[in-house]
């Protein structure tokens, strides 16, 4: 288990020796301590990817392409550890951390695919005069920060595209889950990444090694997924250096289910839209919207697999919810199911946090709940199915617009006409027709409004690293 920083292709301690713990959710006992990142550590993995910059830009892309190739094929093949220190550090059931390794070895696999091609383009200029040639050059030392509710999959989601590109990184993981991004800049040192192109800066004083990153000037861009609050701290200190972002940042997925949908596909979608790592995604299902005359038999539906799920450790194979991330999550659903309680919600099934230790919140379903309770203005981050009733397309459509977050949608309907009609009327970056899952490494990920900034994922999420440059040229 890796536990000191990695900089420069190095394993180095802090600059002041301080470490932090890093906790089971399950059980709050220590997993392991790790080196706590300080603003000159920061600095000096930029310098260290700065060092490495020209060097793996100018290295041919087919190489580029092989090594992340390889790094894909190291990661399947240590799948089942990876998945296992997912589970310890995360919470996440094992069933769920084995599919986000492969979710997350895909994104190596597909960007070793796309590294060929960051095509530029020539055209004759309008006037005759010149030609029109664009490339697509690195756009530099990339600061990476990542969220611990998927720590492989956002970790190589950024990374893959910028090493692609030509990019070199730091990586800044969240503080909850170091030990799996320690564990991927092993993992890229095995497969030939030079020393300096990949950083790994793990930190409790996030704010402080990112902002000193931010106000070096060697760094030409940040890519962020997490809240929309850090979001914005973010793009004011992005802003004195006219630093290049890429923003994920917070969702509030509508899902809907129209009259005339396959309820029990609808549920089978729910419940991956709703449970993936246990609600604890930007793209779980948030407010559950369904038409009045299908309404109490999909709550019935919903609410039976929901109280049927095994909660445990993630680390027990028979475990199907497991613990939340920390203690300050559970605290904010049972927050927000008391007060939806109050307010005259009925809980279906859940509603109450267990007694005993551990991180641990029950599968909820709500019903009865006000179109304007305040569990369908925020993000929930947990295993909580509010179910509101409504009549008409329209108000369907106006209630999941009622909010200033654009991530993700769903919408459940036979109607192949209303269903393209309504996924083009709802303000979201992306949309699950008859789906209850959206992400693939080869689409484009991201939302609008203060749901974020870019894509990534795709053939835009290679883009979102490079930089055109245009040369006036005559020939």
């Amino acid at each position: 288990m890796y536990s000191d920083l990695f900089i420069g292709g190095k394993w180095v301690p802090s600059s002041t020796g301080d470490r932090f713990d890093v906790l089971d959710p399950a059980t709050g006992t220590v997993i392991a301590s790790v080196a706590d990142g300080t603003p000159s550590d920061a600095l000096a993995a930029v310098t260290a990817a700065s060092d490495a910059a020209a060097a793996w830009a100018s290295t041919p892309p087919r190489v580029r392409a092989e090594h992340l190739r390889r790094a894909f094929d190291l990661m399947t093949s240590r799948a089942s550890s990876l998945a296992h220190l997912i589970s310890l550090e995360n919470g996440k059931a094992l069933a769920d951390a084995q599919g986000e390794v492969a979710y997350a070895a895909e994104f190596f696999r597909w960007y070793a695919e796309e590294a060929v091609r960051a095509l530029g383009s020539v055209a004759v200029a309008p006037s005759g005069a010149n030609r029109i040639l664009v490339v697509r050059q690195p756009v530099g030392v990339c600061v990476l920060v990542t969220p611990w509710n998927f720590p492989a999959a956002m970790a190589t989601r950024k990374i893959a595209p910028a090493l692609a590109a030509g990019c070199t990184v730091i990586l800044k993981p969240a503080s909850d889950t170091p030990l799996t991004a320690l564990a991927m800049a092993a993992l890229l040192a095995d497969a030939g990444i030079p020393p300096g192109v990949v950083n790994v800066l793990p930190s409790r004083s996030s704010g402080q090694v990112v902002d000193a990153m931010l106000h070096d000037p060697r760094v030409r861009k940040v890519s962020f997924t997490g809240s929309t609050e850090v979001g914005r701290l973010l793009l004011a200190a992005a802003a004195d250096n006219v630093v290049n972002t890429s923003m994920e940042l917070g969702g509030n997925a509508p899902f809907l289910v129209f009259a005339d949908a396959d309820l029990p596909a609808a549920v089978d979608g729910a419940m991956i839209a709703k449970m993936r790592n246990g609600g604890e995604a930007c793209t779980a299902a948030n407010r559950f919207y369904v038409e009045a005359p299908v309404a109490a038999e999909f709550s019935r539906l919903l609410s039976d697999r929901m109280r049927s799920l095994a909660m445990g450790p993630g680390t027990d194979p028979a475990t199907q919810l497991g613990p939340l991330v920390n203690e300050d999550a559970v605290a904010k659903v049972d927050t927000l199911v008391r007060a939806a309680l109050a307010a005259g919600a009925v809980a279906v099934t859940g509603g109450s946090r267990p007694s005993g230790p551990g991180c641990y919140y029950p599968p909820t379903v709500l019903t009865n709940v006000a179109p304007d309770a305040p569990i369908l203005r925020e993000e929930i981050f947990g295993p909580v199915a509010p179910i509101v009733t409504f009549t008409a397309e329209q108000e369907a459509v106006l209630l999941a617009n009622d909010t200033e977050y654009g991530l993700v949608a769903y919408v459940y309907t036979r109607d192949l006409s209303r269903g393209l009609r309504v996924s083009e009327a709802l303000e979201a970056g992306m949309v699950g027709l008859n789906r209850g899952l959206v992400s693939d490494p080869a689409a484009p990920f991201g939302g609008v409004k203060q749901s974020g900034i870019g894509r990534e994922g795709g053939h835009e999420g290679l883009l979102d690293y490079t930089e055109s440059k245009y040369i006036a040229v005559s020939w």
